[in-house]
């Protein structure tokens, strides 16, 4: 299905930031090892109003999105919801620190097939049995546990409270950035990529801006738009504001080596019309959402592109 005809809208601006990369990126080397094409600063602004920001040149699980955010905002940080969910974006890097820690890594060495048939066993595991779910699909200290509990304050529970008692404060911010604990979230999963954000009201309007210090993208950064993006409704709606705008802060916005390909081929796809979010006006409070509580509607993407995660 084509799907509506297409005006330029707020997402024509991610097409800008991948031929921005192409063209005047640097090549870097990095920790994975695959290797980048960077640049550093770069900032976008999406109003919600115009519909939800969801890339339509290529398919994008909106389904993952939902339940990925959900998860944090449950403060869990085991991948074992999201993989029995069908979820499989956080898998690699718990993976391969048990490769590491229970000594396979040579065994399996990154990306060969044996080491992506062995993840398929892993990830088995990890849904058949608790016990090695609860020990080696643990991410350590990461998003949900620094919003839920940042040395004790529960951030979003605060942040709900604060955007309703005084919504012009200046103060309603969230970091995922503990330092103390990045250490130990550096073992099996990864530091906080998107590290803050801010709220702001004006005129009943809720915004939100990200600082995000890694941006993948390709596979990353069209998650990160929608995910802040689905967060900005769910809070707008649990303070009974409308929405404004998402601004999207990059730090090191990157292409990897090996979705040079993919990208261009996306850049040849033609935009289409944004999809519309319905949310269940019944639920008024943030924790209270549920999956069946979020629905995309007219969303008419060009077909997938697959590419490789680096870890």
């Amino acid at each position: 299905m084509a799907g509506r005809p297409h005006k330029p809208n707020a997402m024509d601006q991610y097409h800008k930031l991948l031929q921005h990369i192409i063209k005047e990126g640097t090549r870097k080397e990095d920790r994975t090892g695959v290797g980048t094409y960077s640049v550093f600063g770069y900032q976008m602004r999406f109003p919600l109003t115009e519909g939800f920001p969801l890339l339509t040149t290529k398919k994008v699980p909106f389904r993952a999105i939902v339940h990925e955010l959900l998860w944090f905002i449950s403060g869990d940080t085991n991948i074992r919801y999201l993989v029995q969910n069908g979820v499989n974006i956080w898998n690699e890097w718990p993976y391969q620190h048990y490769l590491e820690a229970e000594g396979l890594a040579g065994k399996y060495p990154k990306y060969s097939e044996g080491w992506k048939a062995a993840l398929k066993t892993f990830k088995e595991r990890i849904i058949n049995d608790p016990a090695f779910a609860a020990k080696w699909g643990e991410l350590g200290p990461v998003y949900g546990k620094q919003w839920r509990n940042f040395e004790g304050v529960d951030q979003l529970a605060k942040l709900v409270e604060d955007l309703r008692r005084n919504p012009d404060s200046r103060r309603h911010v969230v970091s995922a950035w503990n330092p103390p604990e990045i250490p130990k979230m550096a073992e099996s999963g990864l530091p906080p990529c998107h590290t803050l954000f801010q709220f702001y009201v004006a005129e009943g309007r809720l915004s939100c801006q990200l600082y995000q210090r890694s941006a993948d993208v390709f596979l990353g950064v069209p998650f990160n738009i929608a995910s802040y993006a689905l967060l900005t409704h769910l809070l707008a709606q649990a303070c009974e504001l409308e929405v404004g705008d998402f601004v999207h802060t990059m730090g090191d916005a990157h292409l990897y080596v090996n979705h040079l390909n993919q990208a261009k081929e996306q850049l040849d796809r033609a935009p289409r019309a944004l999809p519309r979010l319905r949310l269940n006006p019944e639920v008024r409070d943030l924790f209270a959402f549920g999956i069946d509580d979020i629905a995309l509607q007219d969303y008419h993407p060009h077909p997938a592109i697959k590419a490789p995660i680096a870890v």
